[in-house]
């Protein structure tokens, strides 16, 4: 097998990660626009988190054993950078719309997730878009 390429698995992995890393950031972003009478948005994150702890640390894991597989010297420290660059991608997005139109356009993801099941988020984690694609290739047999 290429090294440095992901397993189907991992290339899943690395997509829930980064799909758990733009909610962050879109929480903390638009949590002064949550409408009145709901919940606010970064708390209604962190909830979130916690219902899928389990489902996220399986992920983690998975992107640890491919760090460690591939020759990391620190996977922890890997997974990290990786969640940090994620976070400053869609911050960069915010930086660049105002505030109140970044909001309108990502905060509906917020309150998605909030009612997804663990199925719904391997599923979305398992759809790979072209505009987004996975930081490595995905491993042929």
């Amino acid at each position: 097998r290429v090294s440095g390429c992901y397993t189907q698995e991992e290339a899943v992995a690395e997509q829930a990660i980064r799909i758990h890393s733009e909610l962050m950031v879109i929480g903390l972003n638009c949590q002064h626009m949550t409408p009145a009478g709901q919940k606010n948005l970064y708390q209604s994150y962190r909830e979130f988190t916690a219902k899928h702890a389990d489902l996220f640390a399986s992920y983690e894991n998975t992107l640890l054993g491919y760090f460690g597989r591939t020759g990391a010297s620190n996977p922890e420290s890997s997974l990290n950078t990786m969640r940090t660059q994620f976070a400053n991608k869609i911050s960069l997005d915010a930086a660049k719309m105002r505030p109140d139109l970044f909001c309108n356009h990502y905060m509906p993801r917020i309150q998605k997730v909030s009612t997804m099941a663990n199925s719904d988020i391997q599923k979305w984690a398992g759809t790979f878009f072209p505009g987004h694609p996975v930081s490595h290739p995905i491993c042929t047999k």
